[in-house]
């Protein structure tokens, strides 16, 4: 079996929660061989070795990237758009042009099933493969229908399988910063909605309910379902559960029905990483 090449884009802030979904990884996908991609503007040498001595003892390949601020010079970079929600989406421009594929996943997730069938999905002449949440309203559909003029659903950013070799010819760096220039008013959710803004037409749509669950929506799925969606068949069936929203499952108070799990799988990475953490 080939490589499952994973790629995240975060800063030091969010390294508790890269451990907590590379631990779920390792779970619930035994035998694969990954490889990390890691895209920051800074993280400190002592806490991407933590990661490098993980990966080696689990057998995983990393490569973590430096981005140069210098590429986003003519980009509009403030708190609401910082540099980084722009990486997903150039990572073609920004990783190895010998990778072809690469699977992104925000580090607010957990994996509970394997990931090769996301990941040999054919994206049939895509760039992306995504899911929208359609299942719980249709209202952010339709709304993103209207605001971009567009005719298909709103795909959550989070889960984005990339084929590089199509997204090096597509996807132009200074188009992005020049969307963002152009419509920074109106963008609500900057990367996601740039994600579909530009390149909605060429999103392949895959489930959300197995590749890209909103933890937040139990009773959504539920109800759509008939209820076959039920807890246990989640835990069965869905690869990639999204802890989507501002409410997360490391922070006290979280009412959500997967809150539990999450914590389970906290304490399973907090063993597990304790020997390479500086």
């Amino acid at each position: 079996m080939d490589t499952i090449h994973l790629l995240a884009a975060l800063d030091a802030n969010y390294l508790p929660q890269l451990r907590v979904l590379l631990t779920s990884i390792q779970i619930n996908n035994p035998g694969e061989r990954f490889a990390l991609w890691l895209l920051h503007s800074g993280i400190p040498e002592a806490d991407l070795a933590a990661v490098q001595g993980w990966c080696a003892h689990m057998g995983y390949d990393f490569a973590p990237v430096y981005v140069d601020d210098a590429l986003f010079a003519s980009a509009p970079v403030t708190k609401q758009y910082p540099k980084e929600m722009y990486y997903r989406l150039l990572a073609g421009e920004l990783l190895p042009e010998n990778i072809s594929r690469v699977l992104y996943l925000d580090p607010d997730i957990l994996v509970i099933n394997p990931l090769r069938p996301l990941w040999e999905t054919g994206l049939q002449g895509c760039i992306f493969a995504a899911a929208a949440h359609t299942g719980m309203t249709e209202l952010a559909n339709n709304v993103s229908r209207i605001r971009f003029g567009a005719d298909h659903d709103y795909y959550n950013s989070g889960v984005l399988l990339i084929d590089l070799a199509r997204a090096r010819e597509a996807v132009r760096p200074q188009e992005l910063f020049d969307y963002v220039a152009a419509h920074a008013i109106e963008l609500v959710l900057p990367d996601q909605d740039l994600l579909n803004a530009l390149y909605g037409p060429s999103i392949l749509a895959v489930p959300d309910v197995l590749f890209n669950y909103d933890a937040r929506n139990y009773s959504n799925y539920l109800l759509r379902s008939s209820g076959e969606y039920d807890v246990p068949w989640v835990m069965q069936n869905t690869a990639v559960l999204h802890f989507c929203g501002r409410a997360k499952p490391w922070k006290p108070r979280y009412l959500y029905r997967f809150g539990m799990l999450y914590r389970h799988y906290m304490q399973l990475a907090d063993r597990q990483w304790a020997p390479f953490l500086p």
